[in-house]
């Protein structure tokens, strides 16, 4: 049965103080199992496993976090462990992940490794006694990450996953006009996000990986927090490139899905739409820096409000109303959001309970609609959802 509904015009400053109060009621319990006792002045002591491309940002983001003590650091190439130890000053370093949980001990594991090995690396580390964030996706299904979630919650740890794009001031604004009522009745959305794809792993392109997990997963957790939880959804995924070369590695066979066309139904006659793949050509390819063409659009009766740069990555939201026809630039100001600290806000929560503005329920949706799209093409069908999180998002 679903718990939320989405609605645009309740007012603001009522709708936040029950939201607020809401989600402090529903945090304490969670924080009085919690295996570390939240206290402002205690560092949470960390180990790292995926030394590889993602670490490289990871890494100097947690080490200047006030809340994060880096114990270890582990990877299956344990020449990039031991590299990781030595630039970052990390005591102890492994070459697996049972090594690593059997030796110096630790409070939260982050986990940075291949889309693939994320699951049951999560669960060895709860299993284990440690929290776990975890990057793009938590686990590989639905049902896998609700197993893992009511496992770390049985243990009384916590668990979260990527992406953090709900901790963005550009969305805390887009939401608040939402909430506005600012728009009037909403009635659609649209999200692109893509490249010309990574030569440098073969995982993109193989069972587990895919445009969707990768790219579309930001779109996807960005308008499902504004819009609130999917009821179905419809879509279309094809392979453009069925050959890429591999650095070190040569050509292979492309087996998941380079291109997807997703559409959702959140209910009340709100649809949204997202685009991702691996053959978008971009002139600034990867690179966000100073990017600020529009990338995410919410439509409504009464006005119209736009991203500017990614949604990981976001500038600025331009919005245009009935009132105020021209466009005006908002959220501009300089924040200090980045995609690489969801692991530093939970080490933060740990130490001090704040919590943060993203939770599993919400990861594991998007999971959920990831699942449903692949099962939407193969069948030619809407496919419903079951899940659901906590919504409007707790900003």
């Amino acid at each position: 049965m679903r718990t939320t509904e989405p609605h645009f015009s309740i007012p603001l400053n009522r709708r936040g103080f029950l939201r607020q109060s809401a989600v402090a009621l529903a945090a304490a319990p969670l924080l009085a199992r919690a295996a570390v006792t939240p206290s402002a002045s205690r560092k949470i002591r960390v180990g790292v496993i995926g030394c590889g491309s993602v670490s490289r940002m990871y890494f100097p983001n947690l080490t200047a976090c006030p809340f994060v003590e880096l114990v270890a650091a582990c990877d299956i190439r344990p020449e990039r462990a031991k590299a990781a130890a030595e630039k970052f000053r990390i005591p102890n370093h492994y070459p697996g992940i049972e090594r690593m949980l059997a030796g110096a001990p630790f409070d939260l594991l982050v986990n940075l490794t291949d889309m693939q090995e994320h699951e049951h690396l999560n669960r060895q580390a709860i299993e284990a006694g440690k929290h776990v964030w975890s990057e793009k996706p938590i686990a590989n299904s639905h049902a896998a990450g609700q197993e893992l979630l009511a496992l770390s919650r049985t243990k009384g740890l916590r668990l979260w996953g990527a992406p953090t794009v709900v901790q963005s001031p550009q969305f805390a604004f887009m939401a608040k006009t939402l909430a506005a009522g600012t728009l009037g009745q909403v009635a659609s959305a649209h999200a692109s996000y893509g490249h010309l794809g990574p030569d440098w792993a073969a995982f993109f392109y193989t069972k587990g990986g895919g445009s969707l997990p990768d790219l579309g997963v930001y779109n996807l957790t960005f308008l499902t927090g504004l819009l609130g939880p999917a009821r179905s959804v419809t879509a279309m995924t094809s392979i453009v490139t069925p050959k890429r070369s591999i650095q070190g590695k040569g050509e292979m066979t492309v087996t998941e899905e380079d291109n997807a066309m997703v559409l959702l139904d959140h209910g009340h006659g709100v649809l949204s739409h997202i685009e991702c793949g691996f053959n978008y050509f971009n002139p600034n390819d990867h690179a966000y820096a100073g990017q600020d063409h529009h990338t995410l659009s919410v439509t409504g009766r009464q006005g119209l409000m736009k991203l500017a740069g990614y949604d990981w990555g976001p500038h600025a939201v331009d919005l245009s109303t009935a009132r105020e026809p021209a466009f005006k630039r908002h959220a501009d100001a300089k924040h200090d959001y980045v995609w690489e600290n969801g692991a530093s806000l939970c080490a933060e929560c740990l130490a001090t309970g704040k919590e943060p503005w993203f939770t599993p329920e919400h990861a594991l949706h998007v999971v959920e609609i990831i699942v449903a799209a692949r099962e939407s093409q193969a069948a030619g069908k809407h496919v419903k959802l079951s899940s659901t999180f906590k919504w409007p998002v707790a900003i």
